[in-house]
């Protein structure tokens, strides 16, 4: 998948939030360099300060860059500050009226009905795609804060997804597993939900394959090490290979690269350095190339745990890239 050139001068100005920020600031960049691979953005849910103002701010910064999706997250019982997704993302949906948005759903931890219902209201709120991220999850004090099983997620999210696209899809449907009888959703999508299914062994690739309209790859997978998984979803089917990256990108690319081996050395997210997107446009460019050249359709970026300045940065940098 080739990238192309481009040209990349971003103006604008936002209200900054990071720890001790009050008054409007102007962020301006100017760059050129490669790009042209299909870029979205995932916004972190977690800040322990002030987070839905934060996400509300990065979203529509990631709009006014020219990210080509948005997407946020779903965790449950949380020892910090987090935004539920389906609340937070009706409000984020403001900042982002014309492009594909949706959000993670933990499906073995939501009632299909439910979740359907939100997915349902979500998506005709919404001019655009809707978009489901899913997986089987994880997280064992999760399950327990619900009394669900960890043992049987699999299989319950085979069944949930099935019950939850024809409930979408306008059906009336009874699920035995579910205790659910009759049950149909009164505001249905527009169109047609498109399904991202994460996965990382091969049974859960097929699965993905089998299921969905693209797999998602996880943040901590390196291109080298995706290259057998992307082969064997492809050769299970599947078409659309995207994977999510943790990013730092600055004009100042060594202050970038120092900034995130600091945060590595503290054991950021478990992650290897080689994992994330670290240093200057070009560099990123150059690691997005790589990326394509392994066989990602997409990436999809959040920013590193960094103060809100130079999360706006990275957004404004990184966002030119994106082919669409």
């Amino acid at each position: 998948m080739p990238l192309r050139a481009w040209t990349c001068r971003t103006v604008y100005s936002l209200t900054g939030l990071a720890a001790g920020q009050s008054a409007s600031e102007t962020l301006r960049v100017e760059a050129t360099y490669s790009c042209g691979m299909d870029l979205g953005v995932s916004v972190s849910s977690t800040h322990r300060a002030n987070g839905p103002r934060v996400m509300i701010e990065r979203t529509a910064a990631a709009y006014a860059a020219g990210f080509s999706s948005l997407t946020i997250g779903d965790h449950h019982s949380m020892p910090v500050p987090y935004a539920q997704n389906t609340p937070m993302l009706g409000r984020l949906l403001a900042e982002w009226p014309d492009r594909p948005a949706g959000c993670l759903f933990l499906v073995p931890l939501w009632h299909p009905l439910l979740m359907a219902e939100h997915i349902g209201t979500l998506a005709a709120t919404h001019n655009d795609r809707f978009i489901v991220q899913t997986g089987i999850g994880g997280g064992a004090d999760q399950f327990a804060a619900f009394g669900a099983d960890l043992g049987t997620r699999g299989v319950v999210l085979e069944e949930a997804v099935d019950a939850i696209k024809a409930l979408l899809a306008g059906e009336t449907v009874t699920a035995e597993r579910f205790d659910m009888t009759d049950a149909r959703v009164g505001l249905l999508p527009p169109e047609p939900v498109e399904w991202w299914i994460s996965a990382g062994v091969d049974r859960a690739l097929e699965r993905a394959a089998r299921i969905g309209d693209a797999w998602y790859a996880e943040p901590s997978l390196t291109a080298e090490a995706a290259k057998e998984k992307i082969a064997h979803y492809r050769n299970a089917g599947g078409t659309r290979a995207i994977v999510r990256k943790d990013a730092l990108v600055l004009a100042d690319g060594d202050r970038a690269r120092q900034l995130g081996q600091e945060q590595v050395e503290r054991g950021y997210r478990g992650m290897r350095g080689e994992a994330l997107l670290i240093g200057g446009p070009d560099d990123v460019a150059a690691d997005l190339q790589e990326l394509a050249d392994v066989g990602f359709d997409s990436v999809i970026i959040r920013c590193m745990s960094v103060p809100q300045d130079l999360a706006l940065e990275t957004l404004s940098l990184l966002g030119p890239l994106s082919g669409t």
